[in-house]
């Protein structure tokens, strides 16, 4: 009977770490799992091609592994003609995030921008970020090494010390990919709205509705300097006049929220609402398939059907089944047993009270 384990809990240091198998393809960030027959056919070196193998499977091409019901493109479709938003609701794990993805790489519309959403977290964090203490320390200390100097420092330009956050860099006006063709919008995942503070939902409703917002950082100076450079979500400087930034292609946005709260009625006329079931046997086959490969599904046959036979309301993620199948195949030397024991631990419905 072979040990799968790695960790035995002796308290006897070993080296059998370096004996850890390859990780789950979705819990892969080196983007080996990558490659001609991934997602996008991107290479290791792409980190854009690696985070969409992650999501939506590394075996197989989008069309074959997602296959999403009529009411999901119909929804996705909408929000595009409409140019709205897109809320998604869903229990965890149904796919919420994974459509967002699914559309950027379908439609050839490059990295999804990702802002997550805590408690505490505000509408300017989704713009930008300015960096006050930075730029006083800089200057203070330009100001130390020049000393008695008549020759004052320069002044670092404020464009350094600005970053636009995801939803500021989406509303930036696009630029074509290739001449003579129109713009693309950049695809925005605004990932589980629901966990954000009272406020948050209402103060996103002027800038969806107007495409644009203004940096008062950059609007104070504009009479000096009209034009500042600053660094995007993606790492890429873009030049700003006027400290105001207003889309011209309003990007696809997708909100996601697991269904813990309501949402006022303005955000809510102002987006295509989608209410996303957990995935059926054709979506889960292919999901597994896209992840694991063919094999997977007839070897963990058992499992799958334990997760179909779920009894009705009980919330148990499409994640959870997909690490029952890799650990289990991983065990396949071990006991009966204990196998059915990871199973059933990974498998534990989320709202099964403790």
């Amino acid at each position: 009977m072979s040990d799968w384990r790695i960790y035995r809990g002796a308290g006897v240091p070993h080296e059998g770490v370096r004996e850890l198998p390859e990780p789950p393809p979705w819990r892969d960030f080196t983007g080996a799992g990558t490659g001609p027959d991934s997602p996008g056919g991107a290479s290791g070196d792409d980190p854009e091609g690696a985070d969409t193998a992650r999501r939506l499977g590394a075996r197989r091409r989008l069309v074959e592994s997602l296959h999403p019901r009529p009411e999901e493109v119909e929804a996705v479709n909408a929000a595009l003609y409409l140019r709205r938003p897109l809320l998604v609701t869903g229990n965890p794990g149904t796919g919420k995030s994974t459509l967002a993805h699914a559309v950027a790489h379908e439609l050839g519309l490059g990295r999804v921008l990702r802002w997550p959403i805590v408690s505490r977290t505000t509408l300017q964090d989704g713009l930008y970020h300015y960096d006050a203490i930075g730029r006083l320390q800089d200057v203070q200390l330009d100001r130390a090494v020049a000393g008695d100097s008549s020759t004052p420092p320069a002044r670092p330009p404020i464009g350094s010390y600005l970053r636009l956050g995801p939803l500021g860099t989406a509303l930036l006006p696009a630029r074509p990919a290739e001449p003579d063709r129109a713009p693309l919008p950049r695809v925005l995942l605004v990932d589980e709205l629901d966990k954000s503070d009272i406020d948050l939902p209402s103060d996103l409703l002027n800038v969806l509705e107007d495409g644009e917002f203004t940096i008062p950082e950059l609007e104070r100076i504009a009479d000096r300097e009209p034009v500042a450079e600053v660094l995007t979500a993606d790492g890429e400087k873009v030049r700003i006049e006027g400290g105001r930034v207003r889309c011209t292609v309003f990007p696809f946005i997708v909100l996601t929220s697991n269904g813990e709260r309501d949402f006022p009625a303005a955000l809510l006329r102002r987006c295509i609402q989608l209410d996303l079931k957990p995935p059926g046997d054709e979506q889960l086959a292919a999901m597994v398939s896209a992840h694991l490969g063919e094999e997977a599904l007839e070897e963990g046959a058992e499992l799958v059907q334990r997760f179909l036979r779920r009894q009705p309301g009980q919330v148990i993620a499409t994640d959870q089944l997909l690490n029952a199948l890799f650990l289990t195949q991983r065990t396949s030397g071990v006991e009966r047993v204990t196998r059915d024991r990871l199973a059933e631990m990974l498998l534990r419905p989320l709202d099964r009270p403790r």
